[in-house]
């Protein structure tokens, strides 16, 4: 008679125990085998709370499932669920990652006290006039003259980029690091530029050649286009 196969494969970590989910057995076979091996791995009553930690492939867990799961860990003893890593993701999930990542075309002058706000990279086909600003999760590319504020990375991408015609700006910031009214120079270059975060943590702005090797990973936006 052949072995059952083995639907939970329990392996401890330096951060709790990791569980790796068999994602083609029924969920019923699942949670009653995931259920007899936490009982026989369970710690002792007086032990520190362990993290559990479960993997479970190319599996969705319903909202009703995912909370089944973590109550029958939670009924043993010290285990609680740390995570719950799935290679699935829903529509709502895609979406949101598509927003947060393409490339939104404007083509209008922004002027002072408007704000124009995207969660992906913006590509403005226009100026930023004195008191205007733009602000992106991603990239900021302006086809124009920057003479406001820009923000890129605002959600916390410090390899976010600005590049413009014209760098004028009273206000350039990427993530969390700012940098007021740049000095650096005296007259206007005739070529594009680009402001980066290097490695000391400062807002530097270049020529936009130097982007090829400084992010190279901005050759994305062609597939994007």
């Amino acid at each position: 008679m052949s072995k059952q196969r083995s639907y939970v494969t329990i392996k401890g970590t330096k951060d709790g125990l990791t569980l790796h989910l068999d994602d083609m057995c029924s969920y019923e076979e699942l949670m009653t085998e995931l259920d007899d091996k936490l009982t026989l791995n369970a710690a002792d009553a007086d032990g520190p709370l362990i993290s559990v930690h479960l993997k479970i492939g190319n599996r969705y867990f319903t909202p009703t499932q995912e909370e089944e799961v973590r109550a029958l860990v939670r009924g043993k003893k010290n285990l609680v669920v740390g995570s719950i890593e799935s290679n699935v993701v829903t529509k709502e999930e895609a979406y949101e990652w598509k927003r947060k990542n393409e490339v939104v075309p404007v083509a209008k002058i922004i002027r002072s006290g408007q704000v124009l706000h995207v969660d992906g990279d913006l590509l403005l086909i226009g100026d930023v006039n004195p008191g205007g600003t733009v602000i992106a999760g991603g990239n900021i590319f302006i086809l124009g003259a920057l003479r406001g504020i820009a923000h890129a990375g605002c959600y916390g991408n410090k390899e976010a980029v600005i590049a413009a015609s014209v760098m004028k700006p009273m206000q350039l910031r990427i993530s969390d690091v700012m940098n007021r009214a740049p000095d650096y120079k005296t007259e206007e270059r005739s070529e594009m530029e680009c402001a980066y975060i290097d490695d000391t943590n400062q807002i530097v702005v270049d020529r936009l050649q130097l982007l090829t090797h400084l992010r190279p990973n901005l050759t994305r936006i062609e597939r994007r286009l």
